[in-house]
């Protein structure tokens, strides 16, 4: 397998507004965990008037963080990546208290009957964004600018969002430092996610500021390794299959000896993401089961 440089020095204190670059603090809120990592890291940009970049979860100690990083600022947008309950259920009560608008994507409609694959994170049920985004929109504040970028692949809605003042862009989970990001299917699409990822390689920013753990300075080689891996991992799916490994719980067990037994059912959506992505190349078919054979975890797989 190819080797991601992950990141894994992560200095901060939950709670705690850290100035990150002139215009960018963040704010880490206390929900760490197997998908979160030290938990979700809040970005504020802006100095007097500010937007907040997936403000996180609803909780006492982040809610007064929150309240007390905001202090003598104006709250004037608050922008979402996507619609996981690590990253936006704040977004409302936010929303009220300071009077702004929340700024997001919906999810694409589920496709080919394929029921939705939920993991621990979730989704937020009350994602509800006040004005719908598109690839290339703006956001602009005192000092600062934020730009949209669609990067579908993790989820279908997933924004990424570029601060052209400093050559910076907010990943949300479409790149992290500390580990890969799970594609989750129907709504995740690994192909889409393959070409947002070569679409994010050759904008050539400086950083990237990713939602969970610290900012990645070497873009180019981390997210080429992050392409790289994705493709070698692909591979040895396919040689799976094709040595008899029809199940995908059996790919997993056989593939992921070394991860923590707890990130199995992420591994496994990871898998049929794969699969999915290898039966549009026509280089794996799904035998029916009970009489379907629409590609979900406990179909079986063959190579073609």
């Amino acid at each position: 397998m190819v080797d991601i440089p992950l990141i894994r020095d992560h200095a901060f204190e939950y709670g705690k507004p850290e100035r990150q670059s002139p215009l960018v603090t963040r704010i880490t809120a206390d929900n760490p965990g197997p998908f979160t990592y030290t938990g979700t890291g809040v970005y504020m940009v802006g100095t007097d008037d500010v937007a907040l970049i997936d403000p996180g979860p609803i909780t006492p100690a982040h809610t007064k963080a929150l309240d007390n990083a905001l202090l003598g600022k104006t709250l004037t947008h608050i922008l979402l990546t996507h619609h996981h309950s690590d990253h936006s259920p704040m977004a409302k009560p936010l929303a009220a208290k300071y009077g702004c608008k929340i700024y997001g994507k919906s999810p694409s409609p589920p496709q080919n009957g394929m029921s939705e694959i939920k993991l621990d994170a979730g989704n937020d049920p009350g994602f509800a964004p006040d004005i719908e985004i598109t690839h290339g929109d703006i956001f602009t504040g005192v000092g600062w600018s934020l730009k949209a970028v669609h990067t579908p692949g993790h989820t279908s809605n997933h924004i990424c969002y570029a601060l052209p003042e400093e050559n910076t862009l907010f990943s949300g989970d479409h790149i992290m430092g500390w580990a890969t990001s799970v594609v989750i299917p129907p709504d995740g699409h690994m192909g889409d996610y393959l070409r947002s990822l070569n679409l994010i390689k050759d904008q050539g920013y400086d950083s990237i500021r990713p939602t969970h753990g610290p900012a990645i300075t070497k873009v180019k080689p981390f997210i080429q390794a992050y392409i790289d891996h994705r493709l070698a991992r692909e591979q040895q799916i396919y040689e799976a299959v094709a040595a008899g490994r029809h199940d995908i719980m059996d790919m997993v067990t056989h593939i992921y000896r070394d991860i923590d037994k707890r990130l199995y059912p992420a591994a496994a959506i990871s898998v049929l993401a794969h699969l999915i992505h290898l039966c549009e190349a026509g280089r794996v078919k799904t035998t029916a089961v009970s009489g379907n054979g629409a590609m979900t975890l406990n179909a079986h797989y063959s190579a073609i």
